[in-house]
C-alpha cells in the first residue's frame, strides 16, 4: 500500500497528488510516468510525475477530473492509501544542451513539463515556457517557472490573460520572440498536442510530443496505447511516451482514444445522480 502524503484541488478540476513511494522517487526522471489504482479493484491509469523528492521518498502528479478512476483519486484524503503505484514507466525525456527550448503545456500538461523545464535548465539551456488554459484562473505554478525559466508566456481563450486564443497562436509567439529556437516540447491533451505540432510544422522546428493514448500494463505487453508515427506501429509505454510530433499519425490517435468512450459514460448513468433525477420527475 502507498501512502499519500498530500492531495487537495489546486485549480476548478485539477489536482495534485503526493505520494510515499521511494523506490520511485530514487529512479524518476523528467518525462517518465507511473501507473496507478485508487483502489483494489479499480482500473490502472497512467499518470505524468510533475515532481519528485528523493530525499522524502515522495512523488508527486498532477491530474484532472474526468472520469471514475480521478473522480475516485480526487476524493481520496492525506493519510490515506492506494494499492498500486508502479513505475518509473516510459523513457525519460531527451534532455540535452540545444540552445534554446520552448515547452508548451496545457492542462495538467503545465505540471508535467515542470521536471522537464528544470531538466532543460540544468543542462545549459534558454528555457521559453508558454502555457495555455481556457481562463487565468485554470493556471497553476506560475510562481514555479518564474523563478526557474527565462521567460513565462500566457494564452487564454478568453483573453483573460496574455494573447487570446488557443495553441494556433503559437507561430505568433516564435515571430515575436525573435530569437531562434532549436526544440519545442509540448504536454498537454490530444488537441494542444496536435495543433502545437501543426503550428511548428512548416517553421521546420523539431517538435516533440508527450503522447496520452489508452493504456493498460505500461510494460508493452498488452498493445493498447499503440501509435503510428512515422509510418510504423510504436507502443507508447515502452517507445515513447515521447516522439516527433510532426510523424504522429494524430487522426488514427483520436479514432483509438474514442474506444471507451460509451464506457466511460456508464458510472454516471449509474449514479445517485440519475436515480434522484428519475425521483424528481415522477414526483413532479
Amino acid at each position: 500500500m502507498y501512502k499519500i502524503i498530500a492531495s487537495r484541488m489546486i485549480v476548478p478540476n485539477m489536482h495534485i497528488l503526493t505520494i510515499e513511494a521511494p523506490v520511485i522517487a530514487r529512479q524518476v526522471q523528467a518525462g517518465q510516468f507511473i501507473i496507478l489504482r485508487a483502489e483494489e479493484e479499480g482500473e490502472r491509469i497512467p499518470l505524468s510525475v510533475s515532481d519528485w523528492d528523493r530525499a522524502r521518498g515522495t512523488i508527486t502528479t498532477i491530474f484532472m477530473n474526468i472520469g471514475s478512476t480521478t473522480s475516485r483519486l480526487s476524493q481520496l484524503a492525506s493519510g490515506s492509501f492506494i494499492p498500486t503505484v508502479v513505475g518509473p514507466l516510459g523513457n525519460a525525456s531527451e534532455i540535452e544542451h540545444f540552445g534554446t527550448v520552448l515547452l508548451i503545456g496545457g492542462c495538467y500538461g503545465i505540471g508535467s513539463l515542470y521536471p522537464v523545464a528544470r531538466a532543460m535548465k540544468e543542462k545549459g539551456n534558454r528555457v521559453l515556457v508558454v502555457i495555455e488554459a481556457r481562463s487565468s484562473y485554470l493556471f497553476f505554478w506560475e510562481d514555479r517557472y518564474r523563478v526557474l525559466v527565462d521567460k513565462l508566456l500566457h494564452i487564454t481563450r478568453d483573453g483573460s490573460k496574455g494573447l487570446k486564443g488557443h495553441i494556433g497562436r503559437i507561430p505568433e509567439i516564435l515571430t515575436a520572440l525573435d530569437e531562434p529556437v532549436h526544440r519545442v516540447l509540448i504536454n498537454g491533451c490530444t488537441f494542444c498536442l496536435k495543433r502545437g505540432s501543426d503550428a511548428t510544422r512548416e517553421l521546420g522546428i523539431k517538435t516533440v510530443v508527450d503522447l496520452n493514448p489508452i493504456m493498460i500494463d505500461g510494460t508493452g505487453m498488452c498493445g493498447v496505447c499503440r501509435v503510428s508515427v512515422g509510418g510504423m506501429t510504436k507502443f507508447a509505454c515502452v517507445q515513447g511516451p515521447e516522439f516527433d510530433g510532426h510523424e504522429v499519425d494524430w487522426a488514427e490517435l483520436a479514432q483509438r482514444r474514442k474506444s471507451y468512450m460509451a464506457e466511460e459514460v456508464i458510472p454516471l448513468r449509474t449514479s445517485k445522480c440519475e436515480e434522484h433525477a428519475h425521483q424528481s420527475e415522477e414526483v413532479s
